[in-house]
This record gives C-alpha cells, structure tokens and sequence, in this order.
C-alpha cells in the first residue's frame, strides 16, 4: 500500500536536527575539518595572549615612570617612599632599568602573535571555505541522484523551481553556515569561555559583575531562534514560488509572446516578487530588534564593569595594567555576544533549508528496486495486463484519485503490435506508462514474458524498451549526441543507419554540421517533426524488444509520416509494439486494438473484427479516422512520386 508522500512547499515544526545531521557530512573530510578547527584554536590562542602582554607593556611603564619620580626624590626620603609603594630595594632596581626592555619585549611578543594569528587565520579560513564547498558539492550530487530517482508520481506533485531552489539556494544556505557561521559559533564559545576564565582569576569580584547579563543575552537568542526559523522557512517557499513563475515562464517563453501574455505574466511575477519582499522584511524586523537589545545589554555590563572597576583602581587594589587587560577580556565577552546576532541568523536560514533539503533526501519512491529484485533476462516480448486498476495520487483515499483504468485485462503477443485507441482521458497513455513502470498499478499486474514489472530491477526493464513521447524533449548538445543518449558508445554507423530508418537522415545532413549540429536548447533550433524523428531514432538506436511510441508522429505533415510509417512497419518487426495514434495507418495495421471507453476496454480486436462488432470502434473510425485516409492516400501518391523523381535524377546523372 502506498503512502502518500510530503508535498514540496509544505513544512513540519521547524527543528535542528536537519542542522547537525548537515553538520555530520563533515565526517566525510575529516582531516580538512581537523585542520580548521586547529588553525582557529591556534589563532584565538594568539588573540588571548595579546591581553596579558598589553598589561605588561602599562604596568612597565607606570612602574618606570613612578621609579623616575622616586630616584627624584632626596635619598633619605627614597625608603619611605619605596615603603609607600611596596617596593624593595631590588624592585626599585630593575623598574629604573628594565622598562624599556619590558617594552621591547612586549612589543616584539605582540607583533609576533598577530603575524602567528593572521597566518593561522588565513589557513582556517581557506580550510573552512573548502571543506564547506566539498560538503555542498555532496549535497548537490546527492540532491541531484535523488531527485533522479524518484518516481514520476513524486514529479507530478512538485514544481520544478521548487526542486531547483532546494538544489541551489537552500544547499548555499547550508554551505555558508558550515564554512562560516558553525566556526563562528565555535570561535565565539572558545573566546567566551576562556575570557571568562581568565576574568575569574583575574579578579573574581569584577567578573560577578557581567555574570547577570550573560543568561539575559543566552535566553534572548534563544527565544529569537525559535521565532525566526519559521521565518526563514517561508522566505524558501516563497522563493520556490517565484523560482518556478521564472522557470515556467522562461519555458514557455513562446507561448507568452504569442498570446501576448506579458502584462500579465508581469503582474503574477511582481505579485510573487511582493510575497517574497514583504516576508523578508519581517525577518529583518526581527534582526533590526535583536541587535539593538543584545548590544543595549552588552552596553549595560560594561558600564557597570567601568563603575566598580573605577572604584577598585581608586582603592588601590587594581592595577591600570590590569585594568586594560580586564578590559580587553571584557571586550572578548561581549564580541561572542554581538557575534551570536549574526549566528542565529546564519543558523536559523540554515535549519529551515537543512529540513527542505532533507525532506527530498528522506522521500521515499513509490517506485523502486524491491530488495530481491532480480535483473530481467532478455525478453522476447509478451506483455500481458491481468485485471489491472491504476490511479495516480491525488486527493482521494490513501491520497489516491478516481481510478484511471479499471480492472484492464489484454495480452500482446511477441512481434504484434498494438493500437491503442480512445478519447483524451480514456487510460490511453496510462497504459503505456505502466509497462516500463513509471508508475506503480494500484491492483491487479503487469508481467513482461511472465515477469512481474514490480519484482524487476528497472534499469534491467527500461534498458530492453524503446519509448518516444508525445512531447519531446531533447538535451543540449549534438544531433548525434541526442540521437546516442540511450548508448553514448554507438558509433556513428549505428546513429546514421537509426536516423534513416526514422526518416531523419536527409534533414540532418541539409545542416552544414550534420550530425555536429548544434540542437540549443530543448531543441528549439529544429522543427517539431524534425525533433520528433530525432526522439524516434534514439529509441530505435535502443535496439528495444519492446516499442513504445506515444502518437510519435503527431507533429509531422502526411508526406513525413508516410515515410516514418513505412520505416516503422519494417522496424516494428519482432518487437512488441504499443502505438498511440489518432491515424488510420497504424489502427489497420495493428495486430490487435485495445478501444478504450473511461478508463476501460470497451472492446479490443482487430480492425475488421472491431468494425462489424464494435459500434465504438465505429464512431470513431467515421468521426476520427476516415478523414485522414484520403491524407494518407495523397501522402503515399506524393512520396511515390518524388521517390519516382529521385529514381529519374539519379538516372540520368548516371547517364
């Protein structure tokens, strides 16, 4: 039974568990991680030694200076007012002499780690930014096999721009949390941390004193992740919405023009524009909020620091020296807060897209691979239906809509070929989307030669099958390369003698690259009937045993599909043969045709026997087919005759 999967667009309670299982692909690079993470330890090492070295550099030359004013002093006056400073003789000593090289030192040190820091900075920041694009370029790939994988039903549900922007822009949310905001995070909790551990012991009242704003700042970014990751949800969901108006539009660019379209393809692309601005600018009223707070806390703790810091120094029990490093510390405190802003924004973007990605990545295909699923032996190609009942998902039961075959029973026999005939909707196509099992019957089976499609692996299936669509589609490329796409290996024999035998051979070679042409993009370079003897070539380069062609000759003229059809006839030989046609040619020929009537088969036979038995098969035939006979009759008078004309030509140049 299936279940019916989540839809794109749709969202759970937020969460970060999306987050860490993102952050886990960091396993997959780990001494690159290692690295980083090394490097920044090394640096903030060097950014917390820079304090205790400045409290050298002040405490030498207060002592300096106040053992010059000292040595002014009468002699018989120095020992009281070394007593007053709670100097030895020695002390008094070494700070007359040993300031300047106290500052020298001290200098030199802080010189020395700043260049240590920038270096090992560099390094962190080079080792982040390429292991957080190695962990994108995974995600991407993974994102891209799974979206491949997945089963027509699951396309059929979800827009492309939506699947588009989770394999770009959420994958880059994620990425820039990685390679920034997680070492960001890292480095902020290491200098809170170790500065207030080294307040502690600097001076124990001083540091109770910013105690109380820490907690404050924590429970705030909390509140404000919780409220924002929702936020940042529905900014990806509107941006997917206007990802796929661009996409649509771009797509069918053509049929815009046409029906002069513009003005109000403008107007629902500026509406979901709109959408898209206005949910941005609440997430910004959020932040405009969170930082004037955060930085009004942080200003509150350092005014109260300054007070009683103020009061300790006129007490004499603290030192300007100490003083300045406390500060400095205090000043590594309050950086990690005013950096934690930033962060929860970062995490909160990357959390919302974390999820959308991994609701793809967690999808689960009506269609695939059972585990002891055994790969397809060469087939010789019976095709047999049992009681099949199908619908796609949709808004039923179990998510299920109206059945659009219902209890199908037939089988084609190996060579015969198979007309399928019926109003639009009557089940024609999804007949033919079964047997290479795109889809999944909801009842009933499919076997091909005895084998259940369900208990096949499907690339063993879809490799033995030849299929040309109703709408092709071709890829950017060659000719030759959209004609070898089933068999990238095909030599250029095999898709020159595959493109004859589609009729496409003598338009090809009118281009003056040939089969190097260029096809641009979706094949918009060539006609329809060109395109479509291009898709029937690839299929034919296949070699299939079995033969699936979805009225593959609706987009060309009479003359051309006479000439496709008496290709056809010839190739269809052996194979198993399902044709969707709306012409006279194939529906006489056929071996067997299947009339279908809403979902069912009205009748099935062949065109004789349909003819006298089935009044359906009847009215179709009069109000449908007969028309196109006297066409086709033309058709074959006007091929004869250039063909006749060829023959002469070729004649009398050998004259």
């Amino acid at each position: 039974m299936l279940s019916r999967p989540t839809q794109s667009g749709a969202f759970g309670k937020p969460s970060l568990a999306g987050l860490g299982r993102a952050i886990r692909y960091l396993g997959h690079y780990r001494r690159v991680t290692l690295a980083a993470y090394g490097a920044l330890l090394i640096s903030i090492v060097a950014q917390l030694a820079v304090p205790q070295l400045v409290q050298r550099i002040i405490d030498a030359i207060t002592t300096g200076v106040a053992a010059q004013n000292v040595a002014k002093v009468p002699l018989a006056l120095q020992p009281t007012a070394l007593a007053a400073l709670g100097w030895t003789p020695e002390q008094f000593a070494r700070y007359q002499t040993g300031a300047e090289t106290a500052l020298i030192t001290a200098g030199l040190l802080i010189v020395a780690f700043a260049v240590m820091r920038g270096c090992f900075a560099f390094g962190q920041g080079y080792l982040s930014e390429r292991v957080s694009q190695s962990v994108a370029f995974d995600f991407r790939n993974e994102l891209y096999a799974k979206i491949q994988r997945l089963s027509f039903s699951y396309h059929d549900r979800n827009q492309t721009g939506q699947l588009m922007i989770r394999a770009t822009d959420d994958v880059e949310k994620v990425r820039m949390f990685i390679g920034q905001g997680l070492l960001m995070t890292t480095q902020s909790l290491v200098l809170l941390v170790s500065a207030l551990l080294i307040l502690l012991f600097t001076n124990f009242k001083l540091m109770l004193v910013i105690l109380p704003v820490l907690p404050i700042a924590f429970a705030i970014f909390l509140v404000f992740g919780r409220i924002t990751q929702p936020m940042f949800m529905k900014v990806q969901i509107k941006l997917s919405k206007l990802n796929t108006i661009l996409q649509e539009n771009l797509a069918g660019i053509r049929v815009v023009k046409a029906f002069v379209r513009e003005p109000e393809q403008q107007v629902r692309f500026e509406a979901s524009a709109e959408d898209l601005m206005q949910q941005q600018i609440q997430v910004a009223r959020a932040f405009s909020f969170l930082f004037p707070v955060v930085f009004l806390i942080a200003n509150l703790g350092q005014a109260a620091v300054y007070y009683f810091g103020g009061v300790q120094i006129i007490n004499g029990t603290l030192t300007l020296g100490e003083w300045q490093k406390f500060s400095l510390y205090l000043a590594y405190v309050f950086f990690p807060l005013g950096q934690l802003g930033f962060i929860i924004n970062q995490m909160s973007q990357a959390s919302a897209s974390a999820q959308r990605i991994f609701e793809i990545s967690d999808t689960q295909s009506e269609v695939a691979d059972k585990p002891d699923a055994v790969a397809l032996p060469s087939v010789e190609g019976r095709v047999a239906f049992d009681k099949v009942t199908f619908s796609y998902f949709g808004g039923g039961e179990r998510g299920l809509s109206e059945p659009v075959l219902k209890d199908v029973s037939f089988a084609a026999e190996p060579g015969q070929t198979v007309a399928l005939l019926g109003a639009t909707g009557s089940g024609k196509s999804s007949i033919i989307n079964l047997i290479p099992r795109f889809y999944d019957v909801t009842s009933g089976g499919v076997t091909i030669d005895g084998h259940d499609v369900r208990n096949v692996k499907l690339d063993s299936l879809r490799s033995q099958i030849g299929i040309v669509l109703q709408d092709t589609t071709l890829f950017t490329g060659t000719i030759r390369d959209n004609i070898a796409f089933g068999r990238p290996d095909a030599s250029l024999e095999d898709v020159i003698a595959a493109a004859k035998a589609a009729a496409a051979h003598d338009f090809i070679l009118e281009f003056v690259q040939g089969y190097d042409t260029p096809v641009g993009e979706r094949g918009t370079t060539l006609s329809g009937g060109q395109k479509q003897r291009l898709a029937i070539a690839r299929a034919l380069l296949m070699d299939p045993h079995i033969l699936i062609l979805d009225d593959s000759t609706s987009s060309v003229d009479a003359v051309t599909e006479y000439t496709i059809q008496q290709a056809l006839t010839h190739l269809m030989e052996g194979r198993t043969s399902f044709v969707i046609a709306q012409r006279i040619s194939t529906v006489r020929n056929a071996d067997l045709i299947l009339v279908l009537d809403r979902g069912r088969i009205a009748a099935q036979g062949k065109h004789e026997e349909l003819m006298e038995d089935s009044a359906i098969y009847a009215e179709i035939y009069a109000s449908q087919l007969v028309e196109d006979a006297a066409a086709e009759t033309a058709a074959a008078e006007t091929a004869g005759a250039e063909t006749a004309g060829a023959q002469a030509e070729s004649t009398q140049e050998v004259a």
